[in-house]
C-alpha cells in the first residue's frame, strides 16, 4: 500500500512589522513605582511556579567578555528573550560594560512582536529588585542608607531608594572619592562620603553595587537591624562578605542563586541552599521576612529573566498606549 506524502509546507513568513523601542523610549515608558510593584508580582509568580525561567547559557569570548541568553515566559505575557553582552573593556572605551537587547514574541504563534533596548532595563530591574528588598525587609523606621559604588547600578539605586523609605540621608561611597562626588552631584540630596567604615556602621540600609572581586565591606561593620543588598557580580570572589551570612537572614531570587556561575552567585557557591529564603515566598507569606528590629537581613541578587520580562512588558504596554516607538520590517 502506498502512502500519500504530506504536502510540503509552502507557507512563508513574508514581511512583518514589529515595534522597535530605543533606550530613550524605554526610559520614558517605565514608571519606577510601577516597576517595583511589577517585580513584586513577578517574584510571587516565580515562587508559585507560574514563570518558565530556564537557566541561562553563557557564551565566552576569550580575553574579551561573555554573552548570556535569558528567556522567560508566563501566561498573560509575551515570550521574552534578553541577549546581554558583558565586556569589561568597554569602560575604557567610554562604553557601558553591559549591552543588551530584549525580544518579545507572540506566545501563540512565536512571531516577533517587539525589539527594544535592554541595557537600561538590565540596570533598572537589577537595582529595582534590590530596592524592592529594601521596601520589604528594611526596618520601617530606617533613616540612613549608604550605596557602595559609583557606576550605573549605584546611580539607579539613588533614584529608587527615595521611593521606598523616607530617608533622612542617602550616602554614596566609591574607592575614588571624586567618582562619588560626581555621582552625588547628579542626584538631589545625596551625600558623597570618604570614610566607608563609619558610613556602614551608622547605616540602616547598605546597598552594594560594585564590581569588586573581594568583599566591598567588612561584616563586622554591619550593625544589628541593618538590611544589606548586593547586586555586584565578579566571579570568582564577589562584593558580599561571606561571613556576614552567619549573622543574618539571607534572601535570594530563586534557589538557582546557589548554583555555580553563570547561573548562580559566586558568594553563595558553598552555602546550603536551605539557608536562603526566596523573596517571592516571603512576599506570598509562605516564609517569614524581618522578624525583629535587631535582625540583619541580606538580599543577594544574581539577575533572573523574570525581571527582564516584567520590565519589558511594562515598557511595551506603555509604548503601545502612548504610540511610542518605530515600526520596522522583518
Amino acid at each position: 500500500m502506498y502512502r500519500t506524502q504530506p504536502a510540503l509546507n509552502t507557507h512563508t513568513k513574508g514581511e512583518i512589522k514589529i515595534l522597535s523601542l530605543s533606550e530613550a523610549e524605554v526610559k520614558t515608558c517605565i514608571d519606577l513605582r510601577k516597576l517595583l510593584d511589577a517585580l513584586a508580582d513577578g517574584f510571587k509568580a516565580l515562587s508559585d511556579g507560574r514563570v518558565v525561567n530556564p537557566a541561562r547559557p553563557q557564551l565566552d569570548i576569550p580575553n574579551a567578555g561573555y554573552s548570556l541568553a535569558m528567556p522567560a515566559w508566563m501566561k498573560g505575557m509575551h515570550l521574552t528573550v534578553k541577549l546581554v553582552n558583558v565586556f569589561e573593556g568597554n569602560i575604557a572605551r567610554g562604553m557601558p560594560s553591559h549591552l543588551a537587547t530584549i525580544h518579545l514574541f507572540d506566545p501563540e504563534t512565536g512571531m516577533p512582536v517587539c525589539i527594544m533596548d535592554g541595557t537600561y532595563i538590565t540596570a533598572v530591574r537589577t537595582s529595582g529588585s534590590a530596592v524592592l528588598s529594601v521596601r520589604e525587609l528594611a526596618r520601617r523606621n530606617a533613616k540612613v542608607a549608604t550605596v557602595v559604588g559609583a557606576g550605573v547600578q549605584a546611580s539607579q539605586h539613588l533614584r529608587l531608594l527615595p521611593l521606598v523609605r523616607d530617608f533622612q540621608e542617602i550616602r554614596v561611597f566609591s574607592k575614588d572619592f571624586a567618582d562619588a562626588q560626581a555621582l552625588a552631584s547628579r542626584h538631589s540630596d545625596i551625600t558623597a562620603v570618604e570614610d566607608l567604615e563609619a558610613a556602614i556602621r551608622s547605616s540602616d540600609v547598605v546597598c552594594l553595587a560594585t564590581h569588586s572581586y573581594v568583599p566591598a565591606i567588612s561584616a563586622e561593620w554591619v550593625q544589628p537591624g541593618t538590611h544589606v543588598s548586593s547586586v555586584g557580580v565578579a566571579p570568582p570572589g564577589g562584593e558580599l562578605p561571606i561571613d556576614l551570612m552567619a549573622r543574618g537572614t539571607l534572601f535570594v531570587e530563586t534557589r538557582d542563586s546557589f548554583a555555580p556561575t553563570p547561573v548562580g552567585c559566586c558568594e553563595l557557591a558553598n552555602i546550603d541552599p536551605e539557608a536562603g529564603t526566596d523573596l517571592g515566598a516571603m512576599l506570598l507569606g509562605q516564609r517569614p521576612g524581618r522578624a525583629s528590629d535587631q535582625q540583619i537581613t541580606i538580599y543577594k541578587a544574581m539577575g533572573v529573566a523574570m525581571e527582564d520580562m516584567v520590565a519589558a512588558d511594562l515598557a511595551y504596554r506603555e509604548a503601545k498606549r502612548l504610540g511610542v516607538g518605530q515600526a520596522i520590517s522583518l
